[in-house]
C-alpha cells in the first residue's frame, strides 16, 4: 500500500517510523499542492508536523500472501487436438495474471538419470547433448473474472502444430498477484495434444519433423530417413506431387547449415504432412484459428470500435469458408450408408447460425465497453469449436419450424437493436431541440420508421408461411376465425389484416401481439414520439419472445412438426416427454444450442449504463472533500470491479 500525503499550502514535513518508506510519486502532484508518497511495507507511524499539526497515524500491514494455483483435473485432448487446462486459483487480493509453461522429458529425464552436457557411449565416442530448434510452449490462462480470489478458470490452447505435439513435457501453472508475488503449481507429466494423422505417409514426417525439431543434431538422421521414404515411389508414393514434395524437403534439408535454414525445414515437413492428409482443409482451419487469435489480442489491447469491427467480420468470413469446407470433406469422406445413419438420440446440435448469433453478440459487448465479457465468449466459442463434430446429412436438417424459429430469434435481435436505436435518437432528439435541429432529428425518426415497417412485414411474411405450412399445435388447427379476433385485438383498431396469418401460437396470440406492438411502434415514431415507441418495441420484444418460446417446445414435444421432418429427427426432443423446464425454471431446448428467449440478457443500454455508474463511482471516490464514511462505502462498493 502507498500513504500519499497532500498539502494545498506551505512546507510538507511528515515524520514516519516503522515500515513506512518514502518513494518518488509515479505522477506530478495537482497545480498548487505538495506531496509525499510513502510505502507501507510492515506496521509503522506517520505524522504531519507542518504546515499544520496532525495527530500521529499508525498503520498495521498485512502481509500479501502469495497466489494459488493448481490444476482441477487433468489436460484434457479436444476432438481437434488442442489442449484444454482447468484449474483452481486462489489469492488473498486476487490474481491478475497467469500462465502455462512446458518443459521437455528427455529419455534420461523420465528413468531418473540426471541429464548433462554430453553423454559417454561404450565405443569412446560422445554425444552431443539435445540442440532443439524451438523454445518450448507457453500461453497465457483466462481467468475467471479481472481479479480472481477464488474460482475455476478453463483455457483451450490449440499446440497441434507446435513443434513439440507429442512430445513428454512437463507442466507448470504460475499465477501472479497484483504485487508482483508469484506462485507455481506441482509439475504435471505429460504427453502433449497432437493431431491424428491417419496416412502413414503423414505420419512418417510428422514424426521426422519432432526429432528434428526437438534436436537440430539429428538432422542426418531425418535425412536418412527422408531418403527412405522415396524408395520404390510407384509402390509407395505414388501420386507424383507427394513424392516431388517428398524429394524438395530432402533437398532443403541437405543444404540446409544454419539453424533458421533447418527451422524452414520443419515448416515444410509440416506443410507437406497437412497436404497429404486432408488437402485444402488445413488451410481454411488455419485462417479461422488465426482471426480468432487476432480478435482475442486486440480485446485484450482494448483497440477501437473500428478494427474490432473489422476483425469480427473476418471471424464470420473464416468461420463460413471454415464450415462450408468441414461439411464438404465430410460428405466426401463418407459412403452412403454411413451418411444414413441416425443421430445418437443425446448428441448436441451446433447449428452455424448458433455460432454466428455468438459472434454477433461478442461484437455487441464490445461495442458498449465489456472487453473482459466479449473475451469470455470469445473463449467459449473457441471450446465450441474445438469439439465440433460434423452431424449426418439429413438426420439434423432443419425442418420448416426450425426454420420458422431461426427467423423470429434474428427478428428478436433486429427489433432490439431498433429499440437502442430509437432510444439513442430520443436522447439526441431532446438535445437537438434545444439547440434548433429540429429537422434532422426527424429525418432520423422517419429512417426509424421505416426500419421498423421492415420488420413488421418480415413478421407478417412469417406469419402466412407458418399458416400455409400448418405448422398448428394441437387443438388449433381451423380455429382461424378464433385466431382472426386475436389478431384483430392484437392490432389496436386495424382490424382484418392479421385474420389469417398466425396458426403457431397457441392461445396467446403472442405474433399477433407482437404485430399490433409493431405497429403502434411505428405510428409514435411517425409522431415523433420516441419514448412511447421504445415502449412499444419492449412489447413487442416481449411477445416475439413468448412466441418463439411456444414454437420451441412444440419442437420439444414433437407436437409443430412440419413436412420436412425426417425420420428420428425428434428422437432426443420427444424422449423429453413435459419435463419443458431445468431446476431454474430455464426452458429445455432438446439437443440444440438455441438462445433462451425467456431469460432477459442485458441488452447493450443495460451494459452502457452499468458502465456510467461505475465510473460515477470511481469519480466519487476521487474526491477527497467527501465525508470518509462515504469514501469508505464507495471502495467497498468497488472493490469487486
Amino acid at each position: 500500500s502507498t500513504l500519499i500525503v497532500r498539502s494545498s499550502g506551505g512546507n510538507l514535513d511528515v515524520a514516519v517510523s516503522g515500515g513506512l518508506k518514502e518513494v518518488a510519486p509515479a505522477e506530478a502532484s495537482p497545480k498548487g499542492t505538495n506531496e509525499r508518497h510513502f510505502a507501507i511495507s510492515s506496521d509503522g507511524t506517520a505524522q504531519v508536523r507542518a504546515p499544520s499539526g496532525q495527530p500521529q497515524w499508525a498503520f498495521a500491514a498485512t502481509p500479501d500472501r502469495p497466489p494459488t494455483i493448481a490444476l482441477a483435473k487433468d489436460p484434457e485432448r479436444q476432438a481437434r487436438g488442442a489442449l484444454q487446462l482447468s484449474y483452481k486459483i486462489e489469492d488473498d487480493y486476487g490474481v491478475t495474471g497467469a500462465e502455462a509453461k512446458f518443459a521437455p522429458r528427455s529419455t534420461e529425464a523420465k528413468d531418473g538419470a540426471k541429464e548433462g552436457p554430453k553423454v559417454a557411449a561404450a565405443d569412446g565416442d560422445s554425444r552431443t547433448a539435445p540442440r532443439p530448434l524451438f523454445q518450448p510452449p507457453k500461453f497465457p490462462l483466462a481467468l475467471p473474472n479481472a481479479r480472481t480470489r477464488n474460482g475455476v478458470g478453463q483455457s483451450v490452447k490449440d499446440l497441434s502444430e507446435d513443434p513439440y505435439a507429442g512430445a513428454e513435457v512437463t507442466l507448470t501453472l504460475t499465477a501472479k498477484d497484483e504485487a508482483g508475488n508469484e506462485a507455481a503449481s506441482e509439475p504435471f507429466n505429460m504427453r502433449l495434444p497432437e493431431r491424428l494423422f491417419t496416412k502413414p505417409l503423414a505420419r512418417a514426417l510428422i514424426e521426422q519433423r519432432r526429432i528434428l525439431a526437438l534436436d537440430a543434431n539429428k538432422n542426418s538422421d531425418v535425412y536418412a530417413a527422408l531418403d527412405g521414404l522415396m524408395i520404390a515411389p510407384e509402390m509407395f508414393t505414388p501420386e507424383a506431387g507427394q513424392y516431388l514434395g517428398l524429394h524438395s524437403v530432402a533437398r532443403q534439408l541437405e543444404a540446409a547449415r544454419t539453424d533458421d535454414a533447418l527451422r524452414e525445414v520443419v515448416a515444410s515437413l509440416w506443410a507437406l504432412a497437412v497436404t497429404i492428409e486432408d488437402g485444402k482443409i488445413s488451410d481454411v482451419e488455419k485462417a479461422l484459428r488465426a482471426a480468432q487469435e487476432a480478435l482475442k489480442q486486440a480485446l485484450e489491447r482494448g483497440a477501437s470500435d473500428e478494427e474490432i469491427k473489422k476483425l469480427t467480420q473476418d471471424l464470420r468470413q473464416a468461420l463460413n469458408d471454415f464450415m462450408r469446407q468441414l461439411a464438404e470433406q465430410f460428405r466426401n469422406n463418407n459412403d452412403p450408408q454411413q451418411l444414413a445413419r441416425p443421430l445418437d438420440p443425446n448428441t448436441k446440435v451446433l447449428r452455424q447460425q448458433d455460432l454466428q448469433n455468438m459472434i454477433d453478440r461478442m461484437e455487441r459487448l464490445s461495442r458498449s465497453g465489456d472487453k473482459d465479457a466479449a473475451k469470455q465468449l470469445l473463449d467459449q466459442l473457441q471450446q465450441m469449436l474445438e469439439g465440433l463434430q460434423m452431424a449426418q446429412p439429413g438426420q439434423s436438417g432443419e425442418s420448416d419450424m426450425e426454420q420458422a424459429l431461426n427467423e423470429l430469434g434474428d427478428m428478436i435481435r433486429k427489433q432490439q437493436q431498433l429499440r437502442d436505436k430509437t432510444f439513442k435518437q430520443g436522447q439526441d432528439s431532446r438535445r437537438d431541440r434545444s439547440r434548433g435541429k429540429q429537422q434532422q432529428g426527424d429525418q432520423s425518426m422517419s429512417e426509424l420508421q421505416q426500419d421498423q415497417q421492415g420488420l413488421r412485414d418480415r413478421l407478417k411474411k412469417l406469419q402466412d408461411e407458418l399458416a400455409k405450412r400448418g405448422l398448428t399445435q394441437k387443438g388449433q388447427k381451423g380455429q382461424q376465425g378464433q385466431k382472426g379476433q386475436k389478431g384483430q385485438q392484437g392490432e389496436q383498431g386495424q382490424p382484418g389484416q392479421n385474420g389469417d396469418q398466425d396458426g403457431d401460437q397457441g392461445d396467446d396470440g403472442s405474433l399477433d401481439a407482437a404485430d399490433g406492438a409493431m405497429g403502434d411502434a411505428g405510428s409514435k415514431l411517425g409522431e415523433g414520439n420516441a419514448d412511447g415507441a421504445v415502449d412499444s418495441q419492449g412489447k413487442a420484444l416481449d411477445a416475439m419472445r413468448k412466441g418463439a418460446q411456444k414454437m420451441a417446445e412444440a419442437m420439444q414435444q414433437g407436437d409443430g412438426d412440419g413436412q420436412g421432418d425426417g425420420p428420428g429427427q425428434r428422437a432426443g426432443r420427444q424422449q423429453s416427454g413435459g419435463n419443458q423446464t431445468d431446476p431454474l425454471g430455464r426452458p429445455l431446448h432438446g439437443r440444440e444450442y438455441g438462445d433462451d428467449y425467456t431469460v432477459k440478457i442485458p441488452g447493450e443500454i443495460d451494459t452502457q449504463r452499468v458502465r456510467r455508474i461505475l465510473e460515477e463511482l470511481r469519480r466519487r471516490l476521487g474526491d477527497p472533500s467527501r465525508p470518509q464514511i462515504e469514501l469508505d462505502y464507495l471502495e467497498r462498493l468497488l472493490k469487486e470491479f
